[in-house]
C-alpha cells in the first residue's frame, strides 16, 4: 500500500492539473458579483457592483421584470429635466443600459466606476407584501481618461418590487439633486444617445 501513496497518489496529483492556477481574466472581460436579488437589499449590492464592475448587463437586471410589462418610470431631477428635456419622454430600461454602457466606455479600465449607497435596514421601508420604498443618499465617482473623475451627489428614492420570479427589480425610481452638485439625473443626460 506505501507504493500507492508515494508513486500513483503523486503521479495521479500532477497529472491532473490540480493543483494550476486558473488564466487571469482578461481587461476586456467584465467582473460579475452578481447575486440573484431575493432580498432588497441584494438589489443595492448589486446595483453598487454593477458599477465597481463596469458591468452593463447585471446593472440592467436591476431593472427588468417578469412579467415584462410591468412598466419602469424613472424622474429626473428639476434641473436635469430642464437641461436634458428631449430624452426623458422616451426613458425606458433600454435608456438606463444605454447612459450606463457609454459612461463605462469613458472609464480607464484598471478604474473602477464607484457608486456608493446606503444598505443599512432603515433606508428600507415595507409598502406591502412585494413591494419596498428604498432612500439614500449617493455619490457617484466615474473616472477619465485626461482629466480628473466626474462626480454626482443626491438623493434616491427607488421602489422596489418582487416580480413572478421572486427577485426584486427596481420599478420606480426618483431623483433629488443636493444644492448645486451634479446629479445621477445629470450623468444619464449627458452620457444618453
Amino acid at each position: 500500500m506505501k507504493w500507492f501513496v508515494y508513486i500513483i497518489l503523486p503521479t495521479f496529483l500532477v497529472s491532473c492539473d490540480l493543483f494550476q492556477t486558473r488564466p487571469p481574466e482578461g481587461p476586456d472581460q467584465s467582473r460579475s458579483n452578481y447575486i440573484s436579488p431575493s432580498e432588497p437589499k441584494i438589489l443595492i449590492e448589486n446595483i453598487i457592483n454593477s458599477f465597481s464592475d463596469k458591468n452593463a448587463d447585471n446593472y440592467r437586471k436591476s431593472f427588468e421584470s417578469n412579467p415584462t410589462s410591468i412598466a419602469f418610470t424613472f424622474i429626473p431631477t428639476s434641473s436635469a429635466q430642464v437641461t436634458y428635456q428631449s430624452i426623458w419622454l422616451d426613458w425606458n430600461i433600454d435608456s438606463e443600459f444605454q447612459y450606463f454602457k457609454s459612461a463605462q466606455t469613458t472609464v480607464p479600465s484598471e478604474l473602477p466606476m464607484t457608486l456608493s449607497l446606503s444598505t443599512e435596514q432603515g433606508s428600507f421601508s415595507v409598502l406591502g407584501a412585494d413591494s419596498v420604498k428604498y432612500n439614500s443618499k449617493y455619490s457617484i465617482s466615474i473616472p477619465q481618461y485626461n482629466s480628473n473623475a466626474l462626480n454626482y451627489q443626491g438623493n434616491v428614492e427607488f421602489t422596489l418590487i418582487r416580480d413572478s420570479r421572486q427577485i426584486w427589480v427596481i420599478n420606480y425610481w426618483k431623483d433629488y439633486a443636493i444644492q448645486d452638485n451634479p446629479s445621477w439625473s445629470d450623468l444619464k443626460g449627458s452620457y444618453a444617445n
